[in-house]
């Protein structure tokens, strides 16, 4: 392994080591913030969503590049951020999505001034917030309107040529198209009472119970490829009262906007004829992913997996719920990318693989370093 992988890891290891669910990615993003000063980075700040960038600086100020990767994570602070390095792995919740693709922005640092590279125009780096749950993609949303924005951003420069996202696991997948996610909180109130006193008085969670079995019976398409999923259902004060409220969260996601829209407007219909005399039923939008593509002849898509191919790592072209999915959503250049390979992600048992991440880097300095020629 060579230096840059090995100070790559213990970085990663480090970032990994900070608590940072959605919403609270405050102190890693302050470590990330000193680390930028610390490499002697221009520009570097943290916005009001907490996202923070540092500039890179290139021969013209006149072009850009943007380079992101997200901070949070899906573990509460409570979580056990233990960690186990083997010769081949490490084991860690959170070290491959995403702290590694956080440490993959000071690897690109790293592994340019190692070759003594100065790119044609200026690379911003970007730690943002907001990217897992029900963070709706706020963090990269702040990005996209301060480089896009209208007037813009003081000593923003030009419009980015592309938004390269970086994730630490899935090497070898090219995300350059979004998937369009729907979620919603969905409430049913009554006015609930004791259970043998007020027996047959509607339940809050009787009814949502109903309103779940009629959901999960809806058959979302094969194809184009459209899922739902209940992950959340709660309610109810004890095991004998009558519910007074309970609720669920729902994901539906589906690569076609128009068969997305079309499985909300179901579950909507589901939740207004729920309706009745004493119960109400209330179904709120709690996060929209807008889904994007970019064609796979599109010259960053190429280039992508000539860069793969470079190193030694065969592509895929992909869809996936990603960072990429809002600059794609406003028709902008962007792919998604992996650092390495693993599992388990979003579990306590998450591990990255060692060997692939020599490749990885190597795609991402290919790709940084070719990107100005082809856009």
């Amino acid at each position: 392994m060579n230096d840059v992988s090995s100070r790559l890891l213990n970085l990663a290891i480090a970032i990994q080591q900070i608590p940072a669910p959605t919403f609270h990615e405050a102190e890693r993003a302050e470590f990330v913030r000193q680390r930028f000063v610390d490499e002697g980075l221009s520009d570097v700040e943290m916005d009001e969503t907490g996202n923070v960038y540092a500039r890179l600086t290139g021969r013209e100020s006149g072009r850009l590049l943007v380079v992101s990767a997200h901070l949070d994570t899906v573990f509460p602070s409570s979580v056990n951020l233990h960690f186990e390095r083997e010769p081949e792995r490490i084991l860690a919740p959170g070290i491959g999505d995403n702290s590694l693709g956080v440490a993959g922005l000071f690897g690109l640092v790293w592994g340019l001034r190692k070759r003594n590279l100065t790119l044609p125009g200026d690379v911003w780096l970007v730690a943002n917030v907001c990217e897992e749950g029900l963070g709706d993609l706020r963090g990269i949303r702040a990005v996209v309107d301060r480089f896009e924005g209208d007037p813009p951003h003081p000593g923003r420069g030009a419009t980015p040529l592309a938004y390269i996202v970086l994730e630490g696991m899935a090497l070898g997948q090219i995300y350059h198209r979004g998937l369009g996610v729907r979620r919603y909180r969905i409430t049913v109130r009554t006015q609930g009472g004791h259970s043998w006193i007020d027996y047959g008085k509607p339940s809050a969670i009787h009814e949502l119970t109903a309103v779940s079995t009629c959901i999960t019976a809806l058959e979302p398409p094969q194809a184009p490829r459209t899922t739902l999923n209940i992950g959340i259902i709660s309610g109810g004060s004890s095991v004998n009262t009558i519910a007074a409220e309970a609720m669920l969260e729902l994901d539906l996601r589906s690569e076609s906007t128009e068969k997305l829209e079309e499985l909300a407007g179901q579950v909507e219909q589901i939740a207004r004829a729920a309706q009745k005399p004493g119960v109400t039923v209330e179904a709120e939008i709690i996060g929209q992913r807008p889904s994007g593509e970019l064609s796979a002849d599109h010259p960053l898509v190429r280039l992508t997996q000539d860069c793969l191919h470079a190193a030694g790592v065969e592509p895929h072209l992909n869809t996936g719920s990603t960072d990429a999915n809002l600059p794609l959503s406003r028709g902008l250049p962007s792919v998604t990318i992996g650092l390495t390979t693993g599992g388990r992600a979003h579990t306590i048992h998450e591990f990255i693989n060692l060997p692939p991440l020599e490749k990885g880097m190597e795609q991402v300095l290919q790709l940084v370093s070719n990107v100005w020629d082809i856009l």
